[in-house]
């Protein structure tokens, strides 16, 4: 079954491989004498704790730095005004390892990186391509780790699974910011729903923020009451709005970044399963290998295939859901692994 298979590929590629902190002054979890240990230090955008993509971001990169003995600080940006300021203060209370968290951080870091070309940056969800555009995969920031993630191959999944399941033909998605790897969730999650059921019908909304869970849960509302009985929540704690909204109406859920039954056990009764991209695993095995001087630069992508994503267990659900659709889930991880284009999403 596909369910256990991811789960056991995720665990091997852990073994081979993140939020409101006050004001702008990093919280230090890991103290020693200043000049003794290398220090990591992490930005985060807007919040800490969204049950996803920057709690698990910054999961991975403390427990890592603490299990490496490298002393550990975090900052959490109020707006993208503070982005360079954020990771300047970092680098100037010592951290050799500057770890940004999320696309719209990308410009800020790079101005960082160009600055302080002797620190070392990784950077969750954005890459530097060449300037023509034609190697999206050339990082020409010598110093920069850019962690990204095919969304649209686990999101192909999801989508399978809802095309599978819907009792209606219409599902729908509560997408945040339009921004690359929302865009990728989307295209991946559509591309999967026409896989399993071409008469179904997807209903799409972006809404320009992750941190609004009231809009989330009123495009979700709206969404259920034009029919839609799946709702993929692919936008931080917004899309945890729209899977409120499919709890409180007894629709079904589908999760985005992390196994959300866990992160946000509030919704878990609705939740099928997540589309899950291992932000904590990816994250944490930059730390480690920045710990033992092996952090190369350049892309690290993680894909179906090596264990970086995939679908979450069905949990509750798992006696639910019928075989027929297990299968189609199957098929189309098949298909994935043998075209990654199917899923309509470039990269």
């Amino acid at each position: 079954m596909i369910n256990r298979r991811i789960f056991l590929a995720a665990l091997a590629f852990s073994a081979s491989l993140v939020v409101n902190a006050c004001g702008d002054s990093p919280t230090t979890t890991t103290a020693s004498p200043a000049g003794k240990k290398k220090k990591v230090g992490i930005v985060l955008d807007r919040s800490e704790n969204d049950k996803s993509f920057n709690e698990y971001s910054l999961k991975g990169a403390r427990e890592a730095a603490q299990a490496a003995g490298l002393d550990f600080s975090y900052v959490v940006a109020a707006s993208t005004s503070d982005f360079e300021k954020n990771i300047e203060t970092q680098v100037n209370e010592g951290a050799s390892l500057v770890i940004t968290v999320g696309f719209l951080m990308a410009d800020a870091t790079a101005a960082m990186a160009k600055k302080y070309p002797n620190v070392r940056f990784v950077i969750v969800d954005a890459a530097y391509p060449t300037k023509d555009g034609k190697d999206p995969y050339a990082n020409e920031l010598k110093n920069v780790t850019s962690l990204i993630f095919a969304e649209d191959q686990a999101a192909f999944l999801a989508g399978a699974l809802a095309g599978c399941v819907t009792e209606s033909n219409k599902v729908a998605v509560v997408a945040g910011m339009e921004i690359p790897p929302v865009q990728r969730f989307v295209k991946g999650y559509t591309s999967g729903v026409k896989f399993a059921n071409p008469n179904a019908t997807v209903l799409t909304q972006y809404i320009p923020s992750f941190e609004d869970p009231a809009t989330g849960k009123s495009v979700g509302q709206n969404f259920i009451s034009q029919g839609a009985d799946v709702i993929f929540g692919a936008g931080g704690n917004t899309g945890n709005g729209g899977l409120l909204a499919a709890k409180e109406a007894n629709k079904k859920a589908i999760g985005v970044d992390v196994d959300q039954y866990f992160a946000y056990p509030e919704v878990k009764a609705a939740l099928i399963t997540s589309a899950t991209k291992n932000m904590d695993v990816a994250v944490a095995n930059a730390v480690k290998n920045f710990a033992v001087g092996n952090l190369q630069a350049g892309i690290q992508l993680s894909t179906l295939a090596n264990g970086g994503l995939g679908l979450a267990p069905f949990h509750e659900w798992d006696g639910k859901i019928s075989q027929k659709c297990k299968d189609k889930v199957n098929e189309a991880e098949a298909a994935v692994r043998a075209n990654p284009k199917i899923t309509n999403a470039d990269i």
